[in-house]
């Protein structure tokens, strides 16, 4: 009986390593897309984020490594410590390799951090804020759409050139806000304008009537927007109510896109002028990209639902080159390989993880300029890369110093 026993226990043992590789071959590759999916940004990025990386990863193959691709998501509702408990049970639980959108700021700067600690890899393309690959960067972090330099290079110095040289800032009071209406006003003034004033409304604010009637008091000729989503939205329409420009004042939607001006409508959106990293309307492939997406959502992508779409897609690019997850070959791999896709042609990653991409300007159609559905656009110019976002070495991260 002893010798059938131990005859078992050999056999167990000699089993077990085909076993265990066996299972490592079947856990999957899992990707988590951690954004606002029931507030103010629902719309900007949200559950069409989640489809969009599903997007990247059938086009992908739906398998790396021999192992299949899974996308996990959640709605972190825009508060750091709510999307720090997700990503810390995505890495320690749930076997979560990345995570990539991470809408709002003071969010993804959080889980950027934590993700260093973790040493996992972190790709967002729904924050602003330039600190992510700035004084915030990390080994680890990418920030792959629009950036607050980007936005103030675009929209505002736009304004500025064609005589908008006096700013008051209406600015949402965290983290991207104020990195906004930092990089804007800096920008303003190296171009010979002035700051005239501010004044900071909370996230998601009902009522933004004391603040508008602040910034139509300063005089300026641009009531700048620093704030996104809804928030912009709801500033737009109660200046309306006010006749901010029918008075003479200009507004500057600094972070406005094809989501917001959907939801806000031609008649109220008509003549913003806005920066994005893309538009579905620009070429054959982002036409195409457009109509398969709206095929599955009802709706057109924006810079940041096609951003994650790129982000996926280049991680597993590079997962497949390194043959490997490990977060210190991948990140390695990500800062070498161009990025050429539907979403950056000829996009290159800096080593403070900034993709760098072309971004452009565009004019919000009135009513009768469009022809179709979501047909919203005219581009005013393309803002090469190098112009849009600083180099590593003026970026202010620590890592490139």
């Amino acid at each position: 009986m002893k010798v059938w026993t131990l005859w078992i226990g050999a056999a167990t043992l000699a089993l077990a390593p085909s076993l265990a590789e066996a299972q490592s071959a079947a856990k999957p590759v899992k990707i988590g897309i951690l954004n606002d999916q029931s507030g103010v940004y629902a719309d900007y990025g949200g559950k069409w984020s989640v489809e969009a990386a599903r997007m990247a990863i059938a086009d992908f193959g739906g398998s790396v490594l021999g192992k299949p691709i899974e996308i996990v998501s959640a709605d972190h509702q825009n508060k750091p410590d709510i999307a720090s408990n997700i990503a810390r049970q995505w890495y320690d639980v749930d076997g979560v390799d990345a995570i990539m959108e991470l809408t709002t700021s003071s969010v993804a700067l959080a889980v950027q951090q934590l993700s260093k600690d973790k040493k996992k890899i972190t790709m967002v393309s729904g924050a602003a804020t330039s600190d992510l690959t700035g004084k915030a960067c990390t080994p680890y972090g990418f920030h792959w759409a629009f950036d607050t330099h980007a936005l103030a290079v675009g929209t505002g110095g736009s304004l500025v050139e064609t005589g908008g040289d006096s700013w008051f800032f209406l600015t949402a009071d965290y983290a991207f806000g104020y990195s906004l209406e930092s990089d804007t006003a800096k920008y303003v003034t190296s171009k010979g304008g002035k700051v005239l004033g501010q004044v900071r409304h909370p996230l998601a604010a009902s009522d933004y009537s004391s603040f508008l009637l602040q910034a139509q008091a300063s005089k300026a000729k641009i009531i700048g927007l620093a704030n996104a989503g809804a928030d912009t939205n709801n500033s737009i329409k109660q200046a309306a109510e006010f006749g901010i420009v029918q008075s003479g004042q200009r507004l500057a939607a600094l972070l406005f896109t094809l989501s917001e001006v959907h939801g806000l409508g031609l008649q109220a959106a008509q003549g913003l002028v806005l920066t994005e990293g893309f538009y579905w309307d620009m070429d054959d492939q982002t036409r195409g990209f457009g109509k398969r997406f709206m095929e599955k959502t009802g709706r057109m992508p924006n810079m940041i639902q096609a951003g994650t779409y790129s982000s996926v897609l280049q991680y597993l690019k590079a997962v497949k080159a390194v043959g490997s997850t490990d977060a210190d070959a991948v990140s390695k791999m990500l800062k070498e390989m161009p990025v050429d896709d539907l979403f950056a042609k000829g996009g290159k990653v800096l080593q403070n993880g900034r993709m760098v991409h072309d971004v452009y300007l565009f004019e919000v159609k009135k009513p009768s300029e469009s022809k179709t559905a979501w047909d919203y656009y005219k581009q005013l110019a393309t803002i090469k890369g190098d112009q849009a976002f600083p180099t590593a070495k003026n970026s202010g991260c620590p890592l490139t110093q």
